[in-house]
């Protein structure tokens, strides 16, 4: 393949997949749109993705469409460590070792050098809390290379999925690998949760050397913090007044307001070309269609935005 040919600086790969919080995958997403990155290749791994069930649109049965895997570049104008981001838009149910083997064959053709990937740790912090970045790693030296105050070693537990399974398979191929999780409010898991993409990426950042703008994360972040601390205390209030003798439990799930269908596609669009003309867009767009929880509708176009342009 012509990827074969490509000439990096000693790059290190990011391999981030859909999870708790959006956590990683907005992290990764971050890092497409803020350093313009583009396609490089596609893998295929039908086989591990079975089908479980098929769309219906006006009665007729769609094509079924498995999830993508593809690997985006951003070349270091100071030429230390290029960037390979690895985005899948699942993990597959079975056969992760083997899909994580493949994952690294394409990304050793590559010449990465190092790899990470991003994850949430849920625990029992508030939203407005600052958020800490746990660590694990496979190799002494890569954990120790990841420090600052507000990290924390993950030295007990387990790291699920292909977040663990492919720092092995990195190990195994004489690359190390780092897991950099970032801490959320459990009680908001199925929520996005800005911040501890932000932390994340600000340990990783510091790690690569090289300088991102944080500002429209930070922003987002702090938005996000008070929404689920007014809706927490909300959440509080109503139990306490159904419940008076009973104390205080977890909130129930939140309930997005009905929005304005056509309003929302004209929003969706609007960043759309906005995105087209000007990557670094391309997050505001992420956080537009989450909040509309319709990223899985637009995932294949959103991710074409970043193909290489001509």
């Amino acid at each position: 393949m012509a990827e074969e040919k490509l000439k990096l600086h000693h790059p290190w790969l990011v391999a981030v997949w859909p999870g708790m919080g959006h956590v990683a995958l907005n992290a990764g997403i971050y890092l497409l749109a803020k350093l313009n990155m583009s396609l490089i290749t596609e893998f295929t791994s039908d086989e591990l993705f079975d089908v479980e069930h098929v769309e219906v649109k006006d009665g007729i049965i769609q094509l079924v469409r498995r999830p993508r895997n593809r690997f985006f570049l951003w070349r270091d104008p100071k030429q230390q460590h290029d960037l390979i981001v690895f985005v899948g838009e699942a993990q597959p149910p079975i056969g992760k070792y083997a899909f994580c083997r493949r994952l690294m064959t394409y990304a050793c053709e590559l010449g990465a050098e190092r790899v990470f990937t991003f994850a949430a740790m849920a625990t029992q912090m508030q939203p407005d809390h600052p958020s800490r970045v746990f660590v694990a790693a496979t190799d002494q030296p890569s954990l120790d290379s990841v420090r600052g105050p507000a990290i924390k070693l993950l030295e007990d537990g387990q790291v699920d999925g292909l977040n663990g399974v492919l720092l092995v398979a990195a190990n195994e191929c004489g690359l190390p690998g780092t897991c950099l999780l970032g801490e959320m409010p459990h009680i908001f898991a199925q929520l996005s949760f800005p911040l501890a993409s932000l932390v994340i990426l600000k340990v990783f950042a510091s790690l690569i050397n090289f300088e991102l703008d944080f500002g429209e994360l930070e922003a987002r972040a702090h938005e996000t913090a008070k929404q689920l601390c007014e809706l927490l205390t909300q959440a509080q209030h109503a139990y306490r007044d159904q419940f008076p003798e009973e104390e205080e439990r977890f909130p129930p799930e939140p309930v997005d307001e009905d929005p304005n269908a056509v309003a929302d596609k004209r929003r969706i669009e609007e960043l759309f070309d906005a995105a087209v003309r000007d990557r670094s867009k391309a997050f505001e767009l992420k956080q537009e269609l989450d909040r509309q929880q319709v990223f899985k509708d637009y995932e294949d176009r959103f991710l074409d935005l970043f193909k290489k342009q001509k």
